[in-house]
This record gives C-alpha cells, structure tokens and sequence, in this order.
C-alpha cells in the first residue's frame, strides 16, 4: 500500500515528522471546539428564549 511521496508508512504518517503532537493537538482542539460551539449556541439561544418569555410575562419588571 503506498503512503504517497511523503510518507512510508502508517507510522511515519501518524508520527508526521515529529511533529505530531502540534498536528494531531492542532486537529483536536479543533475538533472539540466544532463540537462544542453547536452546543453552546444552542443553550444561549434556550436562555434567550427563557428570558423573552419572562418578560412577556411580567412586562412591568423591565427597566
């Protein structure tokens, strides 16, 4: 199986050369922060939506 110009094998794909921990880390930061971001939109927007509510409930309370 060929690796391309680069590289031999899995494990000098894997390792990039020596360089891995900058790449993979880069790839999952990047990753964790793509997960996380839907998330936390998704509980701001239930929050704004909590707030609207309560202020069309009880319009006087608003400053």
């Amino acid at each position: 199986m060929s690796w391309g110009a680069n590289w031999g094998s899995a494990a000098e794909f894997f390792h990039m050369g020596g360089y891995w921990f900058y790449v993979w880390g880069s790839y999952i930061v990047t990753l964790a922060l793509m997960l996380a971001e839907p998330l936390l939109a998704r509980q701001r927007h239930r929050q704004a939506l909590r707030d609207a509510a309560r202020q069309t409930d009880h319009p006087e309370d608003e400053t």
